[in-house]
């Protein structure tokens, strides 16, 4: 049985991960720093990844085959220029040399749509310029170049998930997605920008299945993960609005906009063409699914 360690397991995508690495016959071993209550047949390891000499103990304990490296402080707001970022850096260096060293044959990790241009447009993995303007993004470019540069790695498959813009059950209540649904649901107005923006959103159960995907194949380098359709926020808004039936209390400009409006998409054609992956979501059948758990299942207070 193969065997795979998830990083960031309990989390917005690696939570979404688990149950397909199980039905695709992998040994799961999913790391936390918190205490989980198990619901699946996974191998739980509690641990502080920025704790030094963590990784190297986790790993020389587990002797994964697999890695899927998820983990990363994102809360929403704060992730961009926190400090945190740089120390993830690190805690992932040191994870991907004992990876390494006790003989790991294949590693996915998640970059960002963040390590582009501002405002590029649409992204493409070879042309598309990466100068991220984001401490978040810098320290995820970092830590794919050192990846894609360094002779330390010679014999180590990797790819590198660039996620671009996700949504879905789970997801932290002070995003955009999250919180128009939940503001809705509650009869609540949504206070929102000019929804100008230009954005790819794809549902995080898609984001999950193209990391395990990317992850059992044999692609390498830099992959976007996003859905290639380019939409306005005011576009989402406006479907959440009108799937609740409550479209009135969209307020599209109750909020500044940024000074840039910002027009990011990818260009799925190695996730798509080369590793032959589809997602299972449109948009409003992805609003429709997140929009029932908020009302089933999430927590609306």
């Amino acid at each position: 049985m193969k065997r795979v360690l998830v990083t960031g397991a309990n989390g917005f995508i690696g939570r979404q991960c688990l149950p397909l690495l199980l039905a695709k016959g992998y040994e799961v071993h999913a790391v936390s720093r918190y205490e989980v209550e198990p619901s699946l047949p996974v191998i739980w390891h509690n641990s502080d990844l920025l704790s030094p000499g963590s990784p190297v103990r986790l790993v020389a304990k587990i002797e994964p085959e697999y890695l899927l490296h998820l983990a990363w402080y994102a809360v929403p707001g704060k992730f961009w220029e926190s400090a945190e970022n740089t120390e993830w850096v690190r805690a992932s260096l040191d994870l991907f040399h004992a990876f390494k060293d006790c003989g790991g044959r294949r590693l996915a990790a998640a970059g960002s749509c963040a390590e582009y241009v501002s405002n590029a447009g649409e992204c493409d993995e070879e042309k598309t310029p990466l100068l991220p303007s984001t401490l978040y993004g810098s320290s995820k470019h970092v830590l794919e170049k050192e990846l894609h540069s360094s002779g330390d790695w010679s014999g180590l498959s990797y790819a590198w998930g660039r996620v671009f813009h996700l949504y879905g059950a789970y997801e932290d209540p002070a995003r955009l997605v999250a919180y128009a649904v939940r503001s809705l649901l509650r009869g609540e107005q949504a206070l929102c920008s000019d929804g100008l923006q230009v954005l790819d959103l794809l549902h995080v159960a898609d984001v999950a299945s193209a990391f395990v995907a990317l992850l059992g194949s044999d692609l390498t380098g830099a992959v976007n993960i996003g859905s290639g359709h380019p939409v306005a926020v005011r576009e989402v808004l406006n479907e959440i609005g009108h799937q609740i039936g409550r479209p009135q209390l969209i307020r599209l400009g109750a909020k500044p906009s940024a000074p840039n409006t910002t027009r990011l998409w990818a260009n799925p054609k190695r996730l798509t063409s080369e590793l032959g992956w589809t997602p299972h979501f449109a948009l409003a059948d992805g609003i429709k699914q997140t929009i029932e758990w908020w009302r089933t299942i999430g927590d609306l207070r």
